[in-house]
């Protein structure tokens, strides 16, 4: 079993992934009302992503014997300048998450939780995913432009994306 303080802070991350799921759907919104439907697909994809994370860490905190704890979703951002602003803000959030996640894995190490440490791990390795794919897209984006046939080629290249959900959580009723 996991200790309290481990336990508020597995609940501290859920309500960080909500907000992530949050921030992504905003930009979605703003993506599809500027005729990117390609960005709008990959932020909404993103969105389904961040409650994929939520769900894993849902399941970890019940199967521990601890309830979910909920909290306030702070109003994410509405308007971006760009789409290259867009994913600098997406990379920035990312940094963030990652930030978050090896505190975790910090606080699991000083707990002498090696369980919860074992399971983080996932989330190390999803991080370092996240990151690199976002920083693919800023570097297109700026071969590309934010106007014209190149930011139209990126957009179409982000509309391909596509959502799987991961075997762990597809069989869950």
């Amino acid at each position: 079993m996991i200790t309290e303080k481990m336990a508020k802070a597995l609940n501290d991350q859920i309500n960080a992934e909500l907000y992530s799921a949050y921030l992504y759907l905003a930009m979605a919104s703003w993506a599809g009302t500027q005729g990117m439907r390609g960005a709008s697909n990959w932020f909404f994809i993103q969105a389904r992503e961040e409650m994929t994370h939520v769900w894993r860490f849902y399941d970890y905190v019940s199967s521990q014997g601890h309830q979910v704890i909920l909290d306030a979703i702070a109003k994410p951002p509405s308007e971006f300048k760009s789409l290259g602003h867009a994913f600098d803000e997406t990379l920035a959030h990312e940094k963030m998450v990652t930030g978050l996640i090896n505190d975790l894995v910090a606080t699991a190490r000083s707990e002498n939780d090696n369980a919860t440490a074992i399971f983080l791990h996932w989330y190390v390795t999803e991080q370092v995913e996240e990151e690199e794919s976002v920083a693919e897209i800023i570097d297109q984006l700026k071969l590309a432009g934010d106007v014209g046939s190149g930011l139209l080629m990126v957009d179409k290249d982000l509309g391909a994306r596509p959502f799987n959900m991961p075997a762990d959580l597809a069989t869950k009723g």
